[in-house]
């Protein structure tokens, strides 16, 4: 028999259907329930339904069709033969027969019919009606979709965050095999698996995954035919799905899953978006723009004439760095500017550089810890960069996600900027030859005298931090436990 063209609409199961008192619905014949789903319901008294089927209806019909003759004997049992089979035929779900007002019992024949042909037999009782068993499959139907899109929606936000991680590409995979139930796998351009997640499947199950990710994987030459968006197949009872990640460079993303539920498709889709972001090159009119502004700087052009190719100032300055141990890798650092809504992104090192227009103010993102500098014009980019250091160092070093450079008027903005950057070289003369002194001193005092943050914030020993302290105390002759002399040099530091 071939596969019914089901509607697009969530299966319902026939066991919630047999589950609901209120119908009092008894099944006679068939297979278990339990593998048994509906998509819809239709009634009809014709003795030959084909015609009128679409497949996985639950057929209700009252016996107004069958002929006096067919209560008995062997024309009886064909005629019901030939009736079920025509159901079958068509890719009836299940056939559901109402006692009375035409027929006391359900006809033994049809039962045996029904046992004979695999068709679930239900019997309606006198005081359930037809619309009223149809209104129950929309209600449970309603219930199927709203419970979908529930996990739809959980699935896509769940997604979505793990590719803001600082290992995206693992972290969506991870999420995906747990949205799934089964394993998630990102194959290279030259096809073999680069990254995996969820239960291992067998020998049988992986070469066959593998084998369908080429059938999705993009031609090689212009003469060949293009390789459909996805592919689906099974092997030893798992379902398969390759989704072709749409970059141009070969990747492709491989689900295997022991059931295929509603929704599973779309959430793969998401999934495979977001891997598709993460793993391709952006070749567009704004990557030609970057780059073009990225020319004219090399050039010799000041930044404020480059940044209208970049976008709408003005434009705030973001430090990254991920928890734990380790640098990031330049994926995750594009995923990170993705999550921030910037494609202008510099992964160097174990900090993760990344310049937003102020109109896209970050969030604080799960997995890193962001310093945030003030909203600034082009020529004070340089500015805004050590800003976003300071609030970085000092996000870190009080445990919290995020922090912004606070820019709000102080009292030495009272004092004209060349006397005050005078007084500055004059007071901090002895370490300034000194650079770890001096970056020292100011997160020591930024911290209140915290020994073990300004450790933290600086990535030194504590140890070490007491050192250089005391070597600031004696290079400038003065008693830095003095709050008049913390502040003078506070003062001193922000015009350095």
């Amino acid at each position: 028999m071939p596969d019914p063209g089901v509607p697009p609409t969530p299966p319902v199961p026939l066991t919630a259907l047999l589950a609901r008192e209120d119908l009092g619905l008894r099944q006679l014949a068939g297979p278990p329930a339990e593998a048994v789903v509906l998509h819809w319901v239709h009634t009809s008294e014709m003795a030959d339904p084909y015609p009128y089927l679409l497949g996985g209806e639950l057929l209700l019909s009252a016996g107004v069709h069958i002929p006096g003759a067919a209560d008995s004997g062997d024309s009886g049992t064909s005629y019901f033969d030939d009736y079920v089979s025509r159901i079958v035929a068509a890719g009836g779900a299940a056939l559901g027969f109402g006692v009375a007002p035409v027929h006391d019992t359900v006809p033994e024949a049809l039962v045996a019919a029904c046992g004979a042909h695999g068709l679930p037999l239900l019997e309606v009782p006198p005081r359930t009606t037809f619309s009223g068993v149809a209104r129950a499959v929309w209600q449970l139907m309603a219930e199927a979709r709203l419970a979908e899109l529930r996990r739809v929606t959980e699935a896509q936000r769940s997604l979505a965050a793990a590719a803001s991680r600082p290992d995206p590409v693992p972290s969506v995979l991870r999420q995906l095999a747990q949205r799934l139930g089964g394993r998630a796998a990102l194959y290279g351009p030259e096809g073999a698996e680069i990254a995996g997640a969820g239960r291992e499947p067998g020998d049988e199950v992986r070469a066959a995954l593998a084998r369908l990710a080429q059938v999705v994987r993009p031609a090689g030459g212009p003469g060949e035919r293009p390789a459909p968006a996805s592919a689906t197949d099974s092997a030893a009872g798992v379902h398969l799905a390759a989704y072709g990640l749409g970059t141009g460079h070969g990747f492709v993303l491989g689900v295997a899953a022991h059931r295929r539920a509603p929704g599973d498709h779309t959430v793969a889709s998401v999934a495979a978006v977001l891997l598709s972001l993460l793993t391709g090159e952006q070749q567009s009119g704004t990557g030609a723009a970057r780059s073009s502004a990225l020319v004219r700087l090399l050039l010799g052009a000041p930044p404020e004439e480059v940044a209208g190719l970049l976008g709408d100032g003005p434009w705030l300055v973001v430090h990254a760095r991920p928890d734990g141990d380790g640098a990031p890798d330049p994926v995750a650092g594009s995923a990170l500017g993705a999550a921030l809504g910037s494609a202008l992104v510099d992964a160097a090192g174990d900090v993760v550089r990344v310049l937003v227009p102020a109109g896209r103010a970050p969030d604080p993102l799960p997995g890193w810890t962001l310093g945030v500098s003030a909203a600034v014009a082009p020529h004070d980019w340089p500015a805004a960069d050590t800003q976003a250091a300071r609030a970085l160092a000092r996000a870190r070093a009080t445990r919290s996600p995020l922090l912004r450079h606070s820019a709000r008027p102080a009292l030495a903005d009272l004092v004209p900027t060349g006397e005050a950057a005078a007084h500055a070289r004059a007071v901090l003369a002895p370490v300034t030859a000194h650079p770890a002194l001096t970056e020292t001193l100011r997160t020591w005092l930024s911290l209140h005298g915290s020994w073990d943050r300004t450790a933290v914030a600086l990535s030194v020993h504590r140890n070490t931090v007491r050192q250089r302290v005391a070597r600031c105390a004696t290079l400038l002759e003065t008693d830095l436990d003095d709050p008049d002399v913390r502040m003078e040099l506070w003062f001193a530091l922000r015009h350095v």
